[in-house]
């Protein structure tokens, strides 16, 4: 019972904080505001801990808090699932969140929404965690919308800002596309298993694996129950965590402060649909047509949204990306059946994202707010922790041995490498192509800020930002409206001549360097037990007689050190070891050539600059069709059929009745007694003629 009590504690810390700085965050003062919502979180981190001890004793729980509801043979309650991969995420979640919690009172300290601020992240905080611990479909709905709601309020955060609030109506639009599916897939579970429980469905699964149809597409073409299921389901985490196509509403989610690119990204929101995965992995093991799906979509998020971060300046959007391509890692190692594999990369990969997240906006602090990193140049000298957090960062990305995105991204491709499901062969040219874009983008990213000319300060970069914030007032959207990033009403944007850059104070440096030494050794101390131990025994399943890729990875690991001794003679350490090399070349040695070649591959550029024209696709096809068919149901259906045969039409038959009644009406004798004689006599007729 005590241990129930603290099951509750995770995600209602954070929930009371949320409810406290939310409701009164007119009248309490900022300093109550983070120390309530930090404390939540902070309280939600040290009760994960003690939970995660004892999961490891050996003591997991699967029951239930409440009945919310029971709807004829249906029963929906709201109850958690402890086991290793709950407490993993719990981990997760509630240390990134407390980084970004103490990180923001720093970033947004000048901010008039700052209460309203620590509001929404601690809210965010409760949604994902009750996501996590969910051990029904319903309640993994809920957190699911959750997350979702608050992501919204939180990337239109500056709701003056016409740009923040279209892309927090495109995340709503696109994973409403996502949740469809995930609905429709939780729709058939509650048909066929009658349970939203995950036990009892994971149970009766293989029975109904078999033979079971469902007819989708109608009775002529029925799909296997197990893969229409998880299709569905996976196409909820498709919206969620950003795979093609849903994917067009992350980058644009860098409108909302950094602190929350910082959260979406790395702990909450985008890792929601790989955790699903992995959670229903009894689920996919029975459908190989669902993983060669999953390992696909994967696949070309991984490498195409990958080739698109090379060519970002914006400092956030490199970052963002990135996120993208590394979530692609994540989807292919679900589809390889290597869902430990998913899942430690989803941890790895938090600490490093978060760190290179909220370096970026450490950077934008020094920069006075100018995040294109073609205005920058030489911070190595003027912010050097940010400096050595943001080496480290990058260094985790792009898989160097010994740093921890090292172990995970090297497993993911020796995973795929190993794995017989269709499509594998697709995947694993992606992701080894993928090692090289993502070390040459980041490194350019990480050069052309730290090392090279100090570009910064520089008239014409002053006088173009000036007129930017002077054309944002002039258009009437006023300065208070035109944060850029977290741009404050009486700050320019961009160092003025003669300026330098400043590190950031502690509050942001201090989880900069919190999340930097996890990124160095969170993968060596625990590749070992996450992937070949049993840490994950129970909590996820495998079907290794069809799926043997977790058992073969296994023989061919021979320890964390033995690991990364070993991959320097690998390809994928020298596919990065080029991208950093080439990336030092083309930007610090030859500026000249990455110019030259835009302009020789000019189409190619279009077409990357243009992200492949998802957006220009989904506004003329999606958008312009909604606004054709609105158009088509006014002119036609309400302007042509109601107005003008209804209800019009009604009132012209009235007067045309009139018209005609109103020649019978004339008011001379003769002509009434004439009518008379001709009904009389129309009369007689029928009367002689039915005789």
């Amino acid at each position: 019972m005590e241990m129930q009590k603290l099951y509750l504690l995770v995600p209602l810390a954070p929930l009371v904080g949320a409810i406290i700085a939310g409701l009164f965050c007119r009248v309490i003062p900022r300093w109550v505001a983070h120390s309530v919502t930090i404390a939540g979180v902070a309280i939600s981190l040290v009760a994960s801990y003690v939970i995660f001890q004892d999961v490891q004793a050996g003591n997991t729980f699967n029951g239930p808090v409440y009945r919310w509801l029971t709807s004829g043979d249906y029963h929906f309650e709201v109850g958690f699932l402890i086991d290793q991969l709950t407490v993993t995420m719990m981990l997760v979640v509630t240390f990134v969140s407390l980084m970004v919690h103490i990180y923001t009172v720093g970033y947004m300290q000048d901010d008039p929404g700052y209460n309203r601020f620590f509001s929404y992240i601690s809210l965010f905080t409760f949604s994902m965690l009750m996501l996590v611990m969910s051990n029904n479909f319903m309640q993994l709905f809920f957190g699911w919308e959750a997350v979702g709601l608050v992501s919204y309020l939180l990337i239109g955060f500056w709701y003056t800002r016409p740009t923040a609030i279209f892309a927090n109506m495109k995340a709503f639009l696109v994973n409403r596309v996502g949740d469809f599916g995930f609905i429709l897939g939780i729709g058939l579970v509650l048909s066929y298993f009658g349970t939203l429980d995950y036990a009892a469905v994971f149970a009766k699964a293989p029975s109904l694996a078999a033979d079971t149809t469902v007819a989708l597409f109608g009775e002529a073409n029925p799909v296997a129950l197990m893969t229409a299921i998880c299709i569905l389901l996976f196409i909820g985490a498709m919206g969620k965590s950003a795979q093609v196509p849903l994917h067009v509403w992350l980058p644009d989610s860098m409108e909302g402060p950094t602190p929350i690119s910082a959260l979406i990204h790395a702990a909450t929101m985008v890792t929601a649909g790989i955790f699903m995965v992995a959670r229903m992995s009894p689920l996919f093991e029975l459908s190989d047509t669902a993983l060669s799906f999953v390992i696909v979509i994967g696949a070309i998020t991984a490498l195409f949204m990958g080739l698109l971060g090379i060519i970002q300046n914006d400092i956030k959007r490199v970052v963002a990306y990135s996120t993208l391509s590394q979530l692609g890692y994540m989807t292919v190692a679900l589809g390889a059946s290597a869902y430990s594999v998913a899942i430690f990369h989803l941890m790895t990969h938090a600490f490093f994202k978060a760190l290179l997240f909220l370096a970026a906006g450490s950077v934008i602090i020094g920069m006075h707010h100018d995040q294109d990193i073609r205005n920058m140049g030489g911070l190595r000298k003027y912010m050097p922790i940010t400096w050595i957090t943001s080496l480290i960062g990058s260094l985790a990305l792009i898989g160097t041995p010994f740093f921890a995105g090292f172990y995970s991204k090297d497993s993911i491709i020796e995973a795929v490498a190993l794995t017989n499901i269709p499509g594998a062969g697709f995947a694993y040219f992606s992701v080894m192509a993928g090692v090289f874009i993502t070390a040459f983008y980041s490194f350019r990213m990480y050069f052309l800020v730290f090392h090279g000319e100090e570009r910064f300060g520089k008239t014409a970069h002053h006088d173009d930002h000036h007129a930017a914030h002077a054309k944002a007032e002039h258009d009437g959207h006023g300065a208070d409206a035109h944060h850029d990033d977290d741009a404050h009403a009486e700050e320019h944007h961009g160092l003025a001549p003669g300026q330098k850059p400043h590190e950031t104070p502690w509050v942001v440096t201090l989880p900069l360097i919190l999340l930097a030494i996890p990124s160095v050794i969170i993968g060596y101390l625990t590749v070992e037990p996450m992937l070949f131990g049993d840490f994950f025994k129970n909590a996820i399943v495998i079907n290794a007689e069809a799926h043997p890729v977790m058992e073969e990875l296994a023989h061919h690991f021979h320890g964390a050190f033995a690991m990364a001794t070993h991959a320097v003679t690998s390809a994928v350490f020298w596919l990065a070891f080029s991208g950093v090399a080439l990336s030092w070349f083309m930007y610090m040695k030859r500026p000249d050539i990455p110019e030259a070649i835009k302009n020789r591959l000019a189409p190619l550029y279009t077409v990357l600059d243009n992200k492949y024209y998802f957006d220009r696709f989904n506004e003329v096809v999606f958008a312009g069709g909604a606004r054709l068919l609105g158009r088509g149901l006014w002119k036609g259906g309400d302007a042509g059929l109601i107005d003008g045969m209804i209800v019009n039409g009604a009132v012209r038959l009235v007067g045309w009745f009139a018209t005609l009644a109103r020649m019978f009406q004339s008011g001379h004798i003769y002509h009434y007694a004439f009518t008379m004689i001709i009904g009389v006599f129309v009369l007689m007729t029928l009367w002689v003629t039915r005789a």
